[in-house]
């Protein structure tokens, strides 16, 4: 199953416990509350259910979902 726009932006809310339309996706989400544990948590998921190959740096370089989309194979 692919990865979508949608479910990136319902991962990381999941992940900060919010609702997904609270979570902007050009906004930094460490604003939010994303830390470097719940980035890593993320890309682990990822790879496991949507086998992409990202690494955390990747991710923590840029964290906006905007940002991520492209490196995660979504386009936004």
């Amino acid at each position: 199953m692919a990865l979508t726009l949608d479910q990136i932006r319902k991962d990381v809310a999941d992940s900060l416990g919010e609702d997904a339309a609270d979570i902007p996706l050009d906004e930094n989400l460490v604003d939010y509350g994303l830390d470097s544990i719940r980035i890593m948590s993320l890309v682990e998921r990822w790879r496991r259910e949507h086998g992409v190959q990202v690494g955390f740096v990747d991710l923590a370089e840029q964290p906006a979902i905007e940002a991520w989309a492209p490196l995660l194979g979504v386009t936004p």
